[in-house]
């Protein structure tokens, strides 16, 4: 890896994509990790330049931005995700209910062109489950808490 020289990086705490998409365009900040589906207006306009995404393929929106492997950052894989959580303890017959309407939620056409649109990955079938969410958010977890904690990120 190599270190970045006469280059000061200052973490700006912004309250959501479309302020700090604001500020980019403004110039009062250089670079930013973007929601696709926020900046996409922004970059099309040529107000931005968008360098890569940090997904694994490049996006059905925007075919034309490569991937961080295709951009020279091999392995750098950052998406935003969702999840649908119930407490602790939810019998299983309604968790097994819940996601099963999900699962036929996230099938429809509609819905698939919406989550899309808005450069949202879509989880494969077979990843469609509370063991398979325990799974990814475990790994999701291990990726990310060593860099938490070596950073000394703190809450506010």
């Amino acid at each position: 890896m190599q270190k970045a020289v006469g280059v000061n990086l200052v973490m700006v705490p912004y309250r959501g994509a479309g302020e700090t998409t604001q500020a980019l365009v403004g110039e009062q900040i250089d670079i930013t990790l973007n929601t696709p589906a926020i900046s996409l207006g922004q970059m099309r306009a040529g107000q931005i330049k968008v360098y890569a995404v940090t997904s694994k393929q490049r996006l059905a929106i925007a075919p034309n931005i490569p991937t961080t492997d295709e951009a020279g950052l091999p392995g750098y894989y950052f998406s935003f995700w969702h999840a649908f959580w119930a407490p602790k303890g939810t019998p299983k017959a309604i968790v097994d209910k819940l996601n099963n309407a999900l699962v036929q939620t996230l099938s429809e056409p509609a819905t698939r062109t919406k989550l899309v649109d808005l450069a949202q990955e879509i989880f494969p079938r077979e990843e469609q489950s509370p063991k398979a969410l325990r799974i990814y958010q475990q790994s999701e977890i291990d990726k990310w808490w060593p860099i938490i904690k070596a950073a000394n990120v703190k809450p506010e």
